[in-house]
Formats: C-alpha cells, sequence, structure tokens
C-alpha cells in the first residue's frame, strides 16, 4: 500500500471516527462539515475530497452497517427466525448508540428507507411458502407491514421505550413474525 493510499485511509477513518463521535453526541441535524473538520483535525476540503456532504457520509456508513447485517445473514440463514432475530437485535444493541442517533434524527429518512428496504428483504426469504391465511394477501403488502412492525420494535428497542433483555425482545419479536407468515 503506497503512502498516499495509507493518508486517504488516516484521513476516512479520522472523518467517520469524528461524524460518528458528533452524531451521538450531538444528533446529526445540529453537526455541521466544519465540526466534522475540526473533530477529525482535517482542513473542510480533505472532507470534500472523500465525501459531497454529511448525507453522503452518513449513506455510506449505512450501507457499510447493511452490509455488515447482510453477511450476518446469509451465515445464519439455516437458522430458525427467532435465533436470526436474536442476532438482528445484538447487532443493534451493541450499535445502540449509533442507531439511537440516526432514529432520533428528522433529517435521516434516507436511513428508515434503506432499513426498511433490508428488513423486507430479509422477510421475503423466509416467508416462502406463504401460509394458507396469507395466500390471499399481496406480497408486497404483507412485506411492507412485516418490515414496518419489525423497524418499529427494533427503533423502538433501540431508543429504549422497549425495556427488556435483547434476547427476550428478539424472541417476541421472531415468533410474532413467525405467527404472521
Amino acid at each position: 500500500m503506497s503512502k498516499i493510499d495509507r493518508r486517504i485511509l488516516k484521513s476516512k477513518q479520522a472523518i467517520r471516527t469524528a461524524f460518528v463521535n458528533l452524531l451521538m453526541e450531538r444528533g446529526f441535524d445540529e453537526i455541521t462539515i466544519k465540526d466534522i473538520a475540526e473533530q477529525a483535525d482535517i482542513a473542510r476540503k480533505t472532507f470534500y475530497l472523500h465525501y459531497l456532504d454529511k448525507y453522503d457520509l452518513l449513506e455510506q456508513l449505512v450501507d457499510e452497517h447493511l452490509s455488515e447485517l447482510r453477511i450476518i445473514c446469509d451465515q445464519k440463514q439455516e437458522k430458525e427466525l427467532v435465533e436470526g432475530t436474536i442476532i438482528w437485535f445484538n447487532y443493534f444493541d451493541a450499535r445502540k448508540d449509533f442507531f439511537q442517533a440516526l432514529f432520533k434524527s428528522n433529517s435521516t429518512l434516507s436511513f428508515r428507507k434503506k432499513l426498511l428496504d433490508f428488513t423486507m428483504g430479509e422477510l421475503k426469504k423466509k416467508i416462502y411458502p406463504l401460509s394458507d391465511s396469507n395466500r390471499t394477501i399481496d406480497q408486497e403488502i404483507l412485506l411492507k407491514f412485516l418490515g414496518i412492525a419489525v423497524m418499529g420494535i427494533i427503533e423502538s428497542f433501540v431508543l429504549e421505550e422497549i425495556n427488556g433483555d435483547t434476547a427476550l425482545v428478539a424472541k417476541q419479536v421472531g415468533k410474532l413474525v413467525q405467527r404472521n407468515i
């Protein structure tokens, strides 16, 4: 790896670390590029060499989290739905501060849309064959219904509006999804 590559990686890591710290401290809506640059100890120009704006930076971070979740889901494909749900909730629990900041923000609609699309994609893998009671329900409506339900519980869990052990909450969500597919 060349010296330039290491400097780029170092700058990007400093930007991301500063952004995540500010995100958890202040919330997305309150962060400016100037704040990120100061905390990362870089020039604003350096920030713009790597990202278009704070939304682009956020989108890249969210994409990385969804990629990690995809790997986890692909590795755990053979697991029962309830067991897989526990793995999901553990992932969000371990990164609660980051996701809490995103769920609290008014400006993170793209995060919510991506998470919903991801959740619906994972649920789609689990709903075949459809139960007799769901054969008359449009698949997209069923996926949207279940996806929004799961995402709402994850959001409430991350925001600590639902109290309880991670595994207990996750098992209950898994059982509810299982009942509805």
